[in-house]
């Protein structure tokens, strides 16, 4: 595991601004219990605890598999795509969050939009083409969303 690059720091912190904001991004790393990290390992970012990541060089780079949680993948053309596994963390800093009906959360996830009679609540102030997390009515988050560039993990 290797720490990012600028380059792949800016992409990343970036893409996450978009969902948690700029203060998000500094609690996800700053953390109350313990300092967290991102490292990046075969084109995928994860977020690792300092201890666990000082644990995980003593075993070498072709024996780890992965360590912590996965936050996304670096493509080929330098983006970033965020995982379905960050949805843990992203829920939980999110600042425009969406409810969606219990009728129309299969539709959801089955890949169907969400009409405006499918959705329950929305965060206020939520602006056009803004990252979004999904929750059903009873606060699971289902997916992580930004429509201006159709990416959802």
């Amino acid at each position: 595991m290797r720490p990012l690059a600028e380059e792949e720091t800016k992409t990343l912190f970036l893409k996450l601004s978009e969902y948690i904001g700029k203060n998000g991004v500094e609690r996800m790393i700053n953390r109350s219990d313990e300092r967290y990290c991102f490292r990046l390992l075969k084109d995928r970012c994860y977020y690792i605890s300092e201890s666990l990541m000082k644990a995980a060089t003593h075993i070498s780079r072709d024996s780890l598999l992965h360590a912590g949680t996965c936050i996304g993948k670096f493509t080929k053309s330098g983006k970033f795509r965020l995982h379905i596994t960050s949805l843990e963390y992203l829920s939980q800093y999110a600042r425009h969050k969406v409810w969606v009906k219990q009728s129309a959360e299969m539709s959801f996830l089955y890949g169907n939009h969400v009409t405006k009679g499918g959705l329950a609540r929305m965060t206020e102030n939520t602006p056009q083409y803004a990252g979004v997390v999904v929750f059903n009515m009873a606060d699971i988050p289902m997916v992580s969303c930004s429509s201006s560039k159709h990416d959802c993990s």
